[in-house]
């Protein structure tokens, strides 16, 4: 049972090393981190369905006189 414990322990010790050396790798390419550019996606994501939502109901349902 410990040893189990001790090798998961391992094995993210290895995940964290490896993503904090592809996020360094990153900040020095493009000046953002992965985070950073995942926030910006799902934030481009999120403003363009309501700027689609919008468009639809305002355009199809006759809410707006455009």
């Amino acid at each position: 049972m410990l040893m189990s414990g001790s090798s998961l322990a391992i094995s993210q010790s290895t995940y964290a090393k490896v993503y904090n050396g592809i996020d360094v790798l990153t900040i020095m390419s493009t000046e953002k981190s992965i985070k950073g550019h995942a926030y910006d996606s799902a934030k481009k994501v999120l403003t363009g369905v309501k700027e689609g939502k919008e468009y639809i109901y305002d355009k199809t349902w006759g809410l707006t006189d455009n």
